[in-house]
């Protein structure tokens, strides 16, 4: 099993910066892919961006040169820089993960982004 634990959200003005944190805990071997989705009001949720093992990244093209992920594979942790918010960065983020074929989620951590 494992839990994640996100944090690191909040109110932020446009054109501001927040990093959000994701400690994975539990009982694992390792852990695959490291995620981050999200989930506005009224829209389904989407990935924004993910990292592998050897620190491969992919991002959605709505946040490419604006987020960056990474993660602290020492401390099972994964990260999310965001800059130059734009009020429709605002969404409940999730981190998600995979290890030995299972998926897991955090319980989301709220990003408001204010015009």
């Amino acid at each position: 099993q494992v839990q994640l634990v996100e944090s690191g959200g909040g109110l932020v003005q446009a054109g501001g910066s927040l990093r959000l944190s994701c400690a994975a805990s539990g009982t694992f071997f390792s852990i695959n892919i490291m995620a981050w989705y999200r989930q506005a009001p009224g829209k389904q949720r989407e990935p924004v961006a993910h990292i592998i093992t050897d620190g491969s990244t992919n991002y959605a093209d709505s946040v490419k040169g604006r987020f960056t992920i990474s993660r602290d594979n020492a401390k099972n942790t994964v990260y999310l820089q965001m800059n130059s918010l734009k009020p429709e960065d605002t969404a409940v983020y999730y981190c998600f993960c995979v290890t030995r074929g299972q998926s897991y989620w955090g319980q989301g951590t709220q990003v408001t982004v204010s015009s």
